[in-house]
């Protein structure tokens, strides 16, 4: 069974971000068809859209390989989510669904159920589910795309500490549904800068100096996914 391209693509971004490809290192299609089970064809297409994206470079005599971001570059998209993730709060304020408030309410509940029972094994999980769902609610696809892979690209490049206090960090989450519920995008807005801006003190950068070795090295994904879906 041919694996659509795209699912390819998240495969390969998958285990960029878990660390499985070293940053530099190189990307043969030959390799990476045979590991996810697939023809060249959607591993070249994957890899074309990686490339767009900032995962993967084409060097000289090389070929694909792994990006190398600087530290400037690292720093760069904590700044752009800070920007971005306010504007989309407050689109959310103004185009947001029942759907989507019944998610996001959901979320808040979970969370601040786990902050409170010192469980905080799921609320990683929860959280990036909670600013994926507040992403949607802004309605529009370009912001969308553009958090979406600045998500990807921040957890590759950083690794993030568990908040001091869960119960606190819920709590300005609940503040952000809130004004989005009531539709005050300027409440929105200013709420979840300050959670960005407060979320973003945790946040260490994996190759600080050169070093690796946090990286985490163990690939999600079978060898062989032909017969899986990805």
């Amino acid at each position: 069974m041919r694996i659509p391209a795209h699912s390819v693509c998240t495969a390969i971004r998958d285990d960029i971000v878990a660390g499985v490809y070293e940053r530099g290192g190189r990307l043969t299609e030959e390799v990476l068809a045979r590991r996810y089970g697939v023809s060249r064809v959607p591993v070249r297409e994957a890899l074309r859209t990686l490339e767009a994206e900032g995962f993967v470079v084409t060097r000289r005599h090389a070929g694909a390989c792994v990006a190398e971001p600087t530290e400037q570059e690292a720093a760069d998209l904590l700044e752009m989510r800070m920007l971005l993730e306010p504007l989309g709060a407050a689109r959310a304020a103004q185009r947001r669904t029942e759907a989507h408030l019944k998610v996001l309410r959901g979320l808040v509940r979970l969370g601040q159920e786990r902050a409170r029972r010192g469980n905080s094994d799921d609320l990683r999980s929860l959280g990036s589910w909670f600013h994926e769902t507040l992403a949607q609610a802004s309605g529009s696809p370009a912001l969308i795309s553009m958090l979406t892979q600045l998500r990807h690209k921040i957890a590759w490049m950083y690794a993030v500490e568990a908040p001091l206090a869960p119960a606190d960090s819920w709590a300005e989450h609940g503040a952000i549904v809130d004004a989005v519920v009531r539709g005050d995008s300027e409440r929105a807005r200013a709420v979840t800068a300050q959670h960005t801006e407060r979320a973003t003190a945790a946040h260490r950068l994996r190759f600080h100096g050169g070093g690796a070795a946090d990286r985490v090295r163990t690939s999600q994904h079978p060898v062989n996914m032909s017969g899986q879906r990805l």
